[in-house]
């Protein structure tokens, strides 16, 4: 049976492989976006890690010495005893002089983001960003180890600095006696320990802001030093210092070493305690997972129209010999062998089209990972999950190779009779098309995409519609996700920014602005309609540690309400989704609070809203999902100043604009306000600048996501257009009897052109008709799903032109593709075709 099947594959080689081809085709190009988007989920949530390990990070970090509390900035005797601690397999030095050194020059503080804390100047003498903790240089180079003269920073640190690659600039460095001297002025007035010019060559990223917020970047900004000039600056000038340990184990032993540790340093209050990697990388891997979720729900429904379409294809590509299998019965085959018929073809091009979507996908690997780790990611370029490829490829042939038997067995022989007389049925569209007058040439194109699904005439057409249509629902729910994402940054109050600007004190919103001037300049300005004052402080809701914006009830201000109601008195608390979630309660429950002082009170959730990305300078932090809002008057008032301000009030203040006022107008007045609260005569009110939006970093590297998405998009409809044209090209080669006889019957070879593209245009329209809606509900459905998830206000956008544009373009293709198939129909040779009539 074997032999003469594969006689018979041979045989009819000549007139299939056009229908073999397209299935090939549609296999490799569509299957290959579905793996390749799957692979690239799992490459995106695991991103982060990746690129840690790849930093040869440290296990845990300790505070050993900070001048203001230990009387020095560095002791290389407790560093010494660290490093000799049982289980510590490394140890490293961290050097920091921030409260020691002053830029000099024209260039200090020349392009700054208002609101953003001096950038931190740290070096080490052993080797961390170097060999450990490395950081990733992104512009530029690495300094050399061995000049004293060379530095690099972070992006934000250079702009604030007003620096750029080559640029040098001026540094001095005092010791801390100097600093610690109730006469200390600063430069010119005291003589520096050393003044250094030192030259930027690099730019670079370090693990805590590869995922980061626009909050939390600017009180993290940071400038190394080389290891030679921080050796010669360590004994005399470190600020503070800290260890970078990596343990024998991992983490396993970390609990015995720093109770060893805490033995060995000196008592540092708030400032001491250590720090691992764990809450970074779940922060890392929290933020990401909306994308890789919105990725790998894109894959699976890739994957189901390539499941689906080819399905159509086999059945169109089996159908098409049944009477051939009626021939081979009556000759002799037996059941088995008029059911293999043209399987062997059928299954070599799943076969064949399955590993060429293996390959597809390990091209396309390189566009993952997306989202914030893709600028610093280890190896961006050629992979290979395994998992996804030899899952995915089982699928496919299984899957396809088991729908092909099926068609084959339900077009068996002893089914022959009920398959002819279908054929001869025809379509009740076309009937219609008939019937309504339209031109020959529309008529029979149409019963052409929508004719019988057997016999000689047979082709793989009415699969186009379906393929059709599932392009243009992918396609359109691409770009209805990526408007909806453009739309939400564009949109700060849809995550939590629920006001036009935010007045920031000194640190990043870390110290206090003075509350009595701060509001009389603000109920006098003419460009300010609401404004509210808020504190970020920590407070415990049923044991667990939450984040808390803290203000007056009823305040004029405030962020956007998902549920429920806002903060209407001092007992009452509205809490982020996620927070709410993982306390397992429900708006109108309550909860036990603590604020670490005087007794336990109890508050009663009234609400859930999104909540802004602010105040990164406590731990932990308010996020979209995570936080709380309750009243000031819950805390002590050691807690709202913790600076010990003379003059206490707020950290940070919320402004609404009155309608009508220009934002150039009314920045140039908020920066008015900035400039009287932080006259050279009052300290105790310095503003560190005023913020229109701080975006979460959720959403701060939106762009990767929406680009690689409508790529993968535009990929899967250029595999759908091509699979019509391929489609078109089979039709005709079957047809070529019909056109011929068209032609004898007076139709010239611009109908039968015609013919051919309304052939083509059936399945574009029947995609566009139907697709669209399909797409657009698909597109808000997995925009309220990635909102949802990372606690965004989930407001869809549907965009009205470029859906247009979509269907006018389907159309467009639809009929370009058919222009060469148009060719060939009406170059078909009458008498050589008839002459067996």
């Amino acid at each position: 049976m074997v032999r003469e099947a594969s006689y018979r594959f041979r045989a009819c080689f000549r007139g299939r492989w056009g229908g073999y081809l397209v299935l090939i085709l549609l296999i490799g190009v569509v299957g290959g976006v579905a793996m390749a988007a799957g692979a690239g989920a799992r490459r995106t949530q695991s991103s982060f890690p990746a690129y840690l390990a790849s930093t040869n990070p440290g296990d845990v970090q300790v505070f050993t010495e900070f001048d203001p509390i230990t009387g020095t900035g560095y002791s290389a005797r407790v560093d010494r005893a660290i490093a000799r601690v049982p289980y510590v397999r490394r140890a490293v030095d961290v050097v920091g002089f921030d409260g020691t050194v002053q830029f000099l020059g024209a260039a200090y503080r020349g392009g700054g983001v208002p609101g953003e804390a001096p950038p931190s100047v740290e070096g080490s003498p052993d080797g961390e960003y170097l060999t450990q903790d490395r950081v990733s240089v992104v512009q530029g180079r690495m300094f050399n180890p061995l000049r004293g003269n060379e530095m690099v920073m972070s992006a934000g640190a250079a702009a604030e600095e007003g620096l750029r690659i080559g640029s040098a600039v001026r540094v001095a460095f005092f010791t801390t006696a100097q600093v610690n001297s109730s006469s200390f002025a600063g430069y010119p007035a005291d003589k520096p320990f050393l003044v250094i010019t030192l030259r930027l060559v690099g730019i670079v990223e370090f693990d805590a802001q590869v995922v980061q917020d626009d909050d939390a970047a600017l009180g993290d900004q940071l400038a190394v030093i080389t290891p030679a000039l921080t050796r010669r600056l360590q004994s005399c000038c470190a600020y503070y210092s800290y260890v970078s340990l990596q343990l024998d184990g991992g983490t396993r032993h970390e609990a015995a070493v720093l109770s060893a540790i805490t033995k060995i340093t000196p008592p540092l209050g708030q400032v001491g305690g250590p720090q691992t990697a764990a809450p970074e990388v779940a922060e890392a891997e929290r933020t990401i997972r909306p994308e890789a979720v919105a990725f790998g729900v894109f894959g699976m429904i890739t994957a189901l129209a390539v499941l689906v379409i080819s399905g159509q294809v086999i059945s169109r590509l089996v159908r098409r010999n049944a009477e051939d299998g009626a021939i081979l019965r009556a000759l002799g085959a037996g059941p088995a062998m008029t059911i293999c018929d043209g399987l062997i073809g059928v299954v070599g091009a799943v076969v064949t089209g399955s590993l060429l979507a293996v390959a597809v996908a390990v091209l396309l690997s390189p566009l993952a990972p997306i989202g914030p780790v893709r600028p610093v990611y280890p190896d961006r370029g050629v992979a290979f999950d395994w998992t996804v490829l030899s899952l995915g490829f089982a699928l496919l042939v299984v899957v396809l190779s088991g729908s092909a038997v099926a068609v084959a067995y339900q077009v068996s022989p002893h089914r022959a009779s009920r398959a002819r007389a279908d054929t001869g049925r025809g379509s009740s569209l076309a009937r219609a098309a008939a019937a309504s007058g339209l031109p020959p040439t529309a008529v029979t194109g149409i019963r052409s995409a929508l004719g019988p699904a057997s016999g000689r005439e047979a082709a793989p057409v009415r699969s186009g519609l379906l393929g059709s249509v599932i392009a243009v629902v992918v396609v359109v729910a691409s770009i209805t996700f990526g408007s909806s994402l453009g739309f939400l940054v564009s949109h700060p109050p849809l995550y939590g920014w629920g006001w036009n600007y935010a007045l920031l004190a000194g640190f990043s919103a870390a110290e206090n602005l003075p509350a009595a001037e701060t509001a009389s300049l603000l109920d006098h300005d003419p460009v300010v309609a609401h404004w509210a004052g808020v504190y970020f402080e920590t407070m415990e809701l049923d044991g667990q540690a939450v984040p808390v914006l803290a203000g007056s009830p009823n305040a004029p201000v405030s962020p956007p309400l998902l549920s429920g109601h806002g903060l209407q008195a001092a007992s009452q608390v509205v809490l982020g989704p996620a927070t709410l979630a993982q306390l397992h309660k429900h708006v109108g429950d309550t909860v036990v609070a603590s604020t670490g002082q005087g007794p336990l009170f109890r508050l009663r959730i009234v609400g859930t809203a999104t909540l802004p990305t602010i105040g990164s300078s406590g731990s932990p932090s308010l996020q979209m999902g995570t936080g709380a809002i309750a009243a000031a008057a819950r805390f002590p008032a050691q807690a709202l100043n913790p600076q010990g301000s003379s003059v206490p009030g707020p950290m940070a203040v919320f402004i609404t604009i009155r309608p009508g006022v220009t934002p150039a107008a009314a920045q140039r007045s908020l920066d008015q306000v900035t400039a009287v609260l932080n006259r050279p005569s009052d300290p105790d009110g310095p503003v560190g600048g005023v913020v229109s939006a701080l975006r979460p970093a959720e959403i701060a590297s939106y762009r990767t996501v929406d680009s690689t998405a409508v790529l993968l998009a535009c990929l899967l409809a250029a595999g759908a257009i091509s699979a019509l044209g391929l489609t078109l090209i089979a039709s005709v080669r079957r047809r070529r009897r019909e056109f011929a006889l068209l032609k004898t019957l007076g139709f010239t070879q611009r109908q039968l052109a015609v013919t051919v593209a309304w052939q083509s245009s059936v399945p574009a329209i029947a995609g566009v008709i139907f697709g669209l809606p399909l797409g657009i509900a698909i597109g808000r459905w997995l925009w309220t799903l990635f909102a949802r998830g990372i606690s965004a206000v989930p407001d869809p956008n549907v965009p009205v032109p470029y859906i247009a544009a979509i269907a006018f373009g389907a159309v467009l293709f639809a009929n370009l593709a058919a222009v060469f198939p148009g060719i060939i129909a009406a170059r078909t040779p009458t008498a050589l075709l008839l002459r067996t009539e």
